[in-house]
């Protein structure tokens, strides 16, 4: 069955907007635990506008508690900063089981493109050593239907992730079939090259089925902000475990 992977991001945004602690990242990350999501995902971005370098140790400690993983995005290029030590450093902390790297820039509101996989990846592969040299598994933010998403291999990572923000506007938009067959042949494409896939981003209770009865051999979803919006009107608890069951109808 596909893992679900819960991103507390917009949790932390809300502490955020006011200081202070409230509310708890944390306590949010283990509701979701036990509820009996699969994971925690985290994007400590540098301009600290959600999650910070300091909320990482007891999320890694709380995952470790729960037997599951703890995933953290980030652009490996993005230079260190006050309260901002740099993506390898802040996972040498805490030795997440995933890292998953994307090309934000320092002002993106969110991620909402993958690498174009372009010339010359010397870099790219040689950030991707490093973090495997950590012990995580590296995961690479992908456009559907990008052609060189072979490409991920060459670099060492062993997965993509899938940017699904397209699939989710055309599903709304009544008509996702060009979109999803992007989605199925990039997961093919990626499978067939030796990678394990990942999707994310604006995934939700209402496009989720869909997505997963159209596209092969998804390993693991990752969903916040839909989570997290639905959760303010049924809980933490009650929302998490409806996305379970659409995973174990769907897996």
């Amino acid at each position: 069955m596909t893992r679900l992977s819960v991103n507390v991001n917009k949790v932390a945004v809300l502490r955020n907007s006011r200081g202070g602690r409230e509310p708890d990242v944390l306590a949010a990350a283990r509701a979701c635990l036990a509820a009996g999501a699969h994971g925690i995902t985290v994007h400590p971005r540098p301009d600290r506008r959600h999650i910070v370098a300091e909320d990482l140790p007891p999320l890694a400690a709380a995952t470790a508690g729960y037997g599951v993983e703890l995933n953290i995005e980030g652009n490996p290029f993005a230079p260190p900063r006050p309260g901002y030590p740099g993506l390898l450093a802040l996972c040498g902390q805490v030795r997440p089981a995933q890292v998953t790297l994307v090309p934000d820039s320092d002002g993106q509101l969110t991620s909402d493109h993958g690498f174009a996989l372009e010339g010359d990846l010397q870099a790219l592969a040689d950030q991707v050593a490093g973090f495997r040299a950590l012990g995580c598994r590296v995961s690479l933010f992908v456009d559907a239907g990008n052609p060189r998403v072979e490409r991920v291999a060459e670099v060492g990572a062993q997965r993509i992730e899938i940017y699904t923000g397209p699939y989710a506007e055309a599903h709304a938009a009544g008509d996702a079939r060009a979109a999803l067959s992007a989605c199925a042949d990039t997961a093919r494409r990626a499978q067939a090259a030796g990678l394990g896939v990942n999707a994310g981003h604006d995934l939700s209770q209402a496009n989720l089925g869909q997505f997963l009865a159209a596209v092969p051999g998804i390993e693991e979803v990752s969903i916040g902000h839909a989570l997290v919006g639905e959760a303010l009107y049924a809980g933490l608890d009650a929302t998490v475990r409806a996305y379970l069951g659409i995973l174990g109808r769907t897996g």
